[in-house]
């Protein structure tokens, strides 16, 4: 590890952080959907879908109105898979390694938000001989209550996600259909078998690339590794084996020290500022980042913004899904969006669609920004235009702003 720390301005890691994650330069646009699983690492999942699934926003956010059949088989095609990582995320297929210390540690706890039945191993011969298949076909997901009340099979055949005997090859109506890894993953793959060392240097490789400049807690939230992985990390951080390099970005606050032990703290334009974060050395040499900003939607759960603390450092705003806040509750609405426009969190939109029209429920304009409100309105319409068409819409209407 060098004992230099570079210098970069809060606008200069950020515009590195924008390319890095697709939304500055031509490059992020390359290659489509497959190519940007590849770059950002790993695409949240999750249930909720307004203008569309999370997951298809965030292929739109970075190439525009894009095929939404294009992202499925990006995602469900054979060249990636489901696990966890920041969440519940589709992965590049190429990663499966790296996620056998989370693989090894389900099976060694045998539990996750249930006790795992007796009934486990005949759930996996009815998948070897049956598969693919759903829940239904094994036996229903639910026991009749609430969400969380799952049925023996359900909680069987996530076990067996957990510990990698299976994989969700696709989703149909949002349900997974499972097969056994050994139909779905290559064969080279499956046999490679990292230690947890090597799986969790991996995961930060990553991760760094992913968020070209990030802090520790940026990387732990990324990967969600904890106790003894955590402090893997930090040796992969400390040793240079995970290849980020520290770095000190002017107004990010101080780092804590990584395991006791402080990082580099010579500055390379002799200013002697400590690192507070670590960033990708290929970000670094690849210069000044420079070509077209996006403005787009994004949806809470991308990774640009999925960490609220790292999103309120680089981009001064303090974001929270409201989607289970009481409605009266609400501020900026069920499922608000960040509006991203020059490089900057601009304004809020909440969206829904009635039949053919895009509404806006609430525009809320970025405090700090009211000297660009009529630009910062403009970037909301131009945003709005382009997901309207893209979800079939012929009209939009916007019912507030504030």
């Amino acid at each position: 590890m060098t004992d230099t720390v570079q210098d970069l301005t809060a606008d200069e890691a950020r515009r590195l952080i924008l390319r890095a994650q697709g939304f500055l330069g031509v490059e992020g646009r390359r290659g489509g959907a497959p190519a940007m699983l590849r770059r950002l690492g790993a695409v949240q999942l999750d249930t909720i879908s307004v203008l569309a699934r999370s997951h298809e926003l965030v292929a739109y956010a970075r190439l525009g109105p894009i095929g939404r059949d294009r992202v499925e088989r990006a995602y469900w095609g054979g060249d990636a898979f489901e696990y966890w990582c920041h969440a519940a995320c589709v992965l590049p297929i190429d990663h499966w390694p790296q996620y056998g210390f989370r693989r090894r540690e389900f099976r060694e706890r045998r539990y996750r938000w249930h006790e795992v039945p007796p009934t486990v191993d005949k759930v996996l011969e009815r998948v070897r001989a049956e598969g693919p298949v759903t829940t239904t076909d094994i036996g229903g997901a639910k026991n009749g209550g609430p969400w969380w009340d799952w049925s023996d099979s359900k909680i069987a055949i996530e076990f067996l996600l957990d510990i990698g005997e299976v994989v969700c090859v696709k989703r149909v109506g949002w349900r997974r259909v499972y097969d056994l890894a050994e139909r779905v993953v290559p064969a080279e793959l499956l046999a490679a078998e990292p230690d947890d060392a090597e799986c969790v240097t991996r995961m930060v490789q990553v991760a760094g690339r992913s968020l070209a400049v990030a802090t520790r807690a940026d990387l732990v939230d990324y990967t969600r590794v904890r106790a003894k992985h955590a402090a893997l990390l930090d040796e992969a951080l400390l040793s240079g084996a995970a290849g980020l390099v520290p770095v000190h970005v002017a107004g990010w606050p101080p780092a804590k020290s990584v395991r006791g032990t402080p990082v580099p703290v010579t500055g390379a334009h002799g200013r002697g500022h400590a690192p507070n974060a670590w960033a990708d050395p290929a970000a670094l040499a690849a210069g000044e980042p420079r070509g077209r900003h996006r403005t787009t939607l994004l949806s809470p759960f991308d990774s640009l913004i999925w960490d609220r603390a790292r999103t309120e450092r680089v981009f001064h705003m303090t974001h929270r899904l409201e989607a289970y806040v009481p409605k009266p509750k609400r501020v900026h609405g069920y499922f608000a969006m960040p509006v991203l426009s020059g490089g900057k969190l601009v304004a809020r939109v909440d969206p829904a669609r009635e039949n053919g029209t895009l509404v806006a429920r609430q525009v809320t304009l970025e405090p700090g920004t009211r000297n660009n409100d009529a630009k910062n309105l403009d970037a909301v319409h131009l945003a709005l235009q382009e997901a309207a068409s893209w979800v079939g819409c012929t009209d939009i209407r916007i019912e507030r702003v504030v």
